[in-house]
């Protein structure tokens, strides 16, 4: 969530902070805070599509950290939309936001945008890591509150709704959280990570007291994610609240400063709702009671046990059996097996496809991806088969259609798009999303292989943890509009072929065999990395086919997920850089040497030269 100008006030005011050295503790970690935090700190460059070693680099050193202090984390991330959808007016502003600010990122622009498979190479690296982590039904506040106060320890985000949860072992903004400057400890206590503290009972001491319980409330009528602000504009222009408050430095934050003190008169919550109805027309005074009172309860911790899920794998939520979902799905949603677009599309049969910097007047990359989608929303919501007996327009009224927000150009807009009809063969019972972990591999397989329109024998010489990025690169080759250059491919290849080189040269396994002519070619790639680049343009196409890659590789990982994984799944951290890819791409076209980077290591010329032929044929 988020609470406006709140983040501003504390931070100008500084004096509700506590220095606190965070050690021998457990600590619940907000996951999309820390992964937004994390992203923007290790990426140098926004423009090209991300880099997800430096990213996942990051990852790794933060956990160091922690782990070096004896703090055991516990990452809560956030999972899919509400039931009710009530936050849908916000999540269409920030993904407006996110245009802009890609459209900006386009133009040479600064700013900056998090990177398409960010959450993606987050979750696969707490899992390498063994963080435990959960993803939670729908947003995680409340439950990240619940297992802090549940444990007495303190909750790591970047959330102003923080601010207001009464949290027994207190709130760490991450930006006080120096993880990069871990202190040694006196004596025989251990190292320990400097932190700021912020006190709730300093806060409220500064309103003349201010009760806890009224907080909600506050965040309700100051404007969060969820409620609309206009409707209690009636009780602001109409109010006395404090004077004072415009004068001196602080005086952007005069209607919250002047909300808080005029609450603070007032012994609990209800007493302070029957006053602010005063101030509106009668017609309106019920209607906003119930949408105070019921936004309110968005503040109390939730009573999910999520240290059940922890100790047990059992994660159970109201919400999740009320959406009435298999088993399996739910499990799968829990452990991050399964993104949140998922649950999106099953549940509200409504997505968003997050804009990357690419060409704005061309149709979004996502479009590229959109078979891929249709197969997806096809085995979610049981498309009927696809027959020849029945006539076109039956079909077409049978089939589920899903609400997918998409860019058009400089403009955020919603599209109707319908579910694949499955092959006649993938529609018996068992394709049915209950029983779908019931249905041969084989099976799973060739409805993931056919949808990419790729065969099983063309990727057999591919090592099986590439198979799966190889075989959405045919696709990708196959339905990319404008079609894809061979130079784009060659740098494609090129990057993963050098991720494969990092991944060898880097294993810390000590039975890995590390053959000499690999180092010597991975040190020559890295001498060649470090030569500055004489072209430093940004080749906006150029993003844009690769931006057309990401999403097929996206909507390729979520459906090779759904069919409980037939293809191994890749690592993000090894396969993609955005930077690394953009630099062969403009080296080839000038410099067609740079195809042989790697020919001190036959066994790296081999493998490029046999994906190169795998997607040409």
């Amino acid at each position: 969530m988020g609470i406006q100008g709140l983040t501003g006030f504390v931070e100008e005011r500084g004096a509700f902070f506590t220095e606190l050295r965070v050690r021998d503790t457990k600590l619940v970690i907000d996951g999309s805070s820390l992964y937004h935090r994390l992203c923007f700190a290790s990426a140098t460059d926004f423009r090209r599509g991300g880099d997800y070693g430096p990213f996942a680099a990051a990852v790794g050193d933060f956990f160091g950290s922690l782990r070096a202090c004896c703090v055991s984390p516990f990452v809560v991330l956030d999972g899919g939309r509400d039931a009710d959808d009530r936050k849908l007016p916000t999540l269409r502003g920030r993904a407006a936001e996110r245009l802009r600010a890609a459209h900006g990122l386009s133009r040479g622009e600064g700013g900056c945008l998090v990177p398409l498979l960010t959450r993606e190479a987050f979750v696969q690296v707490l899992g390498r890591l063994g963080v435990p982590f959960v993803q939670c039904f729908a947003e995680a506040d409340r439950e990240i509150a619940g297992l802090a106060n549940r444990w007495g320890c303190p909750v790591l985000s970047l959330d102003s709704d923080f601010f207001v949860f009464d949290l027994a072992g207190g709130y760490c903004p991450l930006n006080h959280f120096q993880w990069q400057k871990v202190c040694a400890g006196e004596g025989s206590r251990g190292c320990y990570v400097p932190a700021r503290c912020f006190s709730l009972q300093k806060f409220c001491g500064h309103f003349s007291p201010l009760k806890k319980s009224l907080l909600p409330l506050f965040a309700v009528m100051n404007g969060n994610d969820y409620i609309d602000l206009a409707a209690l504009e009636g009780f602001f222009s109409k109010v006395r609240l404090a004077r004072g408050c415009v004068a001196g430095k602080w005086g952007k934050h005069a209607r919250l400063q002047g909300l808080l003190s005029w609450l603070s008169q007032f012994a609990e919550p209800s007493e302070a709702v029957d006053n602010v109805l005063k101030y509106l027309k009668k017609h309106q005074r019920e209607e906003i009671r119930e949408l105070l009172c019921a936004s309110v309860e968005d503040y109390a911790p939730s009573d999910v046990n999520l240290e059940d899920f922890f100790q047990n794998g059992k994660y159970e939520c109201e919400a999740a059996w009320n959406a009435d979902l298999p088993q399996w799905v739910l499990d799968a949603l829990a452990k991050g097996k399964l993104a949140p677009f998922i649950s999106d599309a099953l549940i509200l049969r409504s997505t968003f496809l997050h804009v990357q910097v690419e060409n704005m007047q061309r149709p979004s990359a996502h479009s590229t991806a959109l078979p891929i989608r249709q197969v997806i929303y096809g085995l979610l919501l049981k498309a009927p088969p696809s027959t020849e007996a029945a006539s076109p327009s039956k079909q077409t009224k049978e089939l589920p259609v899903v609400c997918e927000f998409d860019r058009l150009q400089k403009t955020l807009k919603k599209t109707f798009v319908q579910a694949a009809s499955l092959p006649t063969d993938f529609c018996d019972d068992h394709f049915s999303l209950d029983k779908l972990m019931e249905v041969p591999r084989s099976r799973r397989q060739m409805l993931l292989l056919e949808t990419l329109r790729v065969k099983m024998s063309f990727l057999e010489s591919i090592p099986s943890h590439l198979q799966l990025p190889i075989a959405v690169t045919c696709y990708w080759i196959c339905c990319s509009e404008p079609k894809v250059k061979l130079h784009q491919l060659k740098a494609l290849l090129l990057m993963i072929v050098f991720g494969e080189l990092h991944r060898i040269t880097n294993d810390p396994d000590p039975a890995v065999v590390r053959a000499e002519d690999d180092s010597i070619a991975y040190n020559e790639v890295l001498k060649w990395k470090e030569k500055k680049l004489e072209n430093k343009d940004f080749d906006v196409d150029a993003a844009h086919s690769f931006c057309q890659w990401q999403c097929c590789l996206q909507m390729g990982l979520y459906l090779n997920q759904l069919l409980c994984t037939p293809l191994s799944e890749p690592d993000l951290s090894r396969l993609y850089s955005g930077t690394l890819v953009h630099r062969l791409y403009q080296e080839l076209k000038s410099t067609p040497s740079v195809e042989t980077l790697f020919s001190s290591s036959p066994k790296m010329t081999q493998l490029y030269q046999v994906l190169l032929n795998t997607v040409e044929s």
